[in-house]
């Protein structure tokens, strides 16, 4: 598609929509006691097509004057060929529009894996790494885009989007460690300055493969508004890819993925992390974090589940200690590749999601999905978190 060009969005008929809902708690009737909050009002429950032929992995970033932006890999492979993020924009969530192109990848090379968020002085912010398709000196040739994680850029807009300034300069990993790669939102903190989270692997053996054996994800700050970074300190010893959010004060959470999402607390700006807390069941992966209008926490996640696959969240009152039953948000076919929802609130009050799936009832093929829902008042008990 080319800039400027609205999408047509597909609209899912509400009664796919009680049907997936329906499916989905027969299926899960009796695995580990979960019940889906199920939408059978059209006026708070919308499915959209978003945006067609890209892998996605979007992450959402209101911007100043109310604009949903989504930043999105470009591209209908799971990262297996070359590609770049686009920044795609609309008002509501339901019409989508390309506004730019943020990264111009080099030849042979990828970027695909971003965190995004505001400066302080609302210009926009976007860590991007990716990987190489060129045989590294020390290691045989690779599969595919897999030879070896490509170091960070930092990019930024002063225009809301439009155009992208670059700089190359990011930490360096220890010795050992593949890249950093970041991941999530970037947060203004009311320490002045910006917090963000990447997630970097140790090597099984650097002159065989490019696969690691373990994996820790980071805390990142940056005390110039952006245009430089430092890794301040480790969030999940064991884990990947991780989203931070700001409660207030000193505060923060952070939902990491290993095995299922487990939530990381801090109470000196992102210093120190305390004991991780499971808050998903097994391969429910890749949260997002965000507070609602009224005041409640929201973690939107992928089900990566046989059978159950597509993207569910849950509602916390008491600042993430216990968390409501999931509501289901999408569903995927069989069991293809789908999840990494993102989430912003509308003025009006309704949650624009984002995420991305290779097949859906109504759409086949890669695509970025968005529904766009009311979240319930009330939902089932709370559970607290282990």
């Amino acid at each position: 598609m080319t800039p400027n060009t609205l999408t047509t969005p597909r609209t899912i008929p509400l009664r796919h929509c009680i049907a997936m809902f329906i499916l989905t708690s027969a299926a899960t009737a009796g695995a580990d006691e979960q019940q889906n909050v199920e939408h059978t009002d059209s006026s708070r429950w919308q499915q959209i097509v978003a945006v067609e032929n890209v892998c996605a992995w979007p992450n959402l970033t209101l911007l100043p004057d109310g604009t949903i932006a989504a930043f999105i890999f470009n591209k209908p492979s799971h990262g297996l060929t070359e590609g770049d993020i686009d920044c795609w924009v609309s008002s509501d969530g339901e019409q989508w529009e390309r506004r730019s192109t943020v990264t111009q990848h080099e030849p042979n090379t990828i970027r695909m894996n971003c965190a995004a968020g505001l400066a302080k002085n609302g210009d926009i912010i976007v860590l991007c790494a990716g990987w190489t398709n060129e045989k590294q000196a020390d290691r045989p040739k690779q599969m595919p885009y897999r030879d070896a994680i490509v170091r960070t850029w930092v990019l930024r807009s002063k225009d809301a989007g439009h155009t992208w300034e670059k700089q190359e300069a990011f930490p360096a990993p220890e010795t050992g460690w593949n890249e950093y790669v970041p991941f999530g939102d970037i947060w203004a903190g009311e320490d002045g300055a910006l917090h963000a989270s990447c997630y970097h692997g140790h090597y099984q053996d650097s002159t065989k493969t490019y696969k690691a054996d373990r994996w820790q994800s980071w805390h990142f700050r940056s005390d110039d508004d952006g245009h430089t970074w430092k890794a301040d300190s480790i969030i999940g010893p064991d884990h990947n890819e991780t989203n931070i959010f700001p409660l207030g004060g000193k505060s923060w959470l952070a939902a990491a993925r290993i095995t299922n999402m487990q939530l990381f607390r801090s109470d000196d700006n992102g210093k120190t992390w305390g004991e991780p807390k499971s808050v998903t069941e097994r391969n429910e992966i890749n949260g997002h974090l965000n507070r609602l209008q009224d005041g409640r926490l929201l973690l939107s996640y992928g089900v990566r589940v046989s059978g159950q696959r597509g993207v569910c969240a849950k509602l916390s009152s008491d600042e993430g200690l216990t968390w409501s039953e999931p509501v289901r948000l999408a569903h995927t076919v069989g069991n293809a590749d789908c999840g990494y929802p993102s989430s912003v609130q509308r003025p009006d009050g309704k949650i624009v999601t984002a995420w991305y799936s290779k097949q859906t009832p109504d759409h086949d093929g890669y695509h970025m999905g968005v529904t766009i829902w009311t979240a319930p008042a009330t939902t089932k008990p709370n559970r607290k978190i282990d």
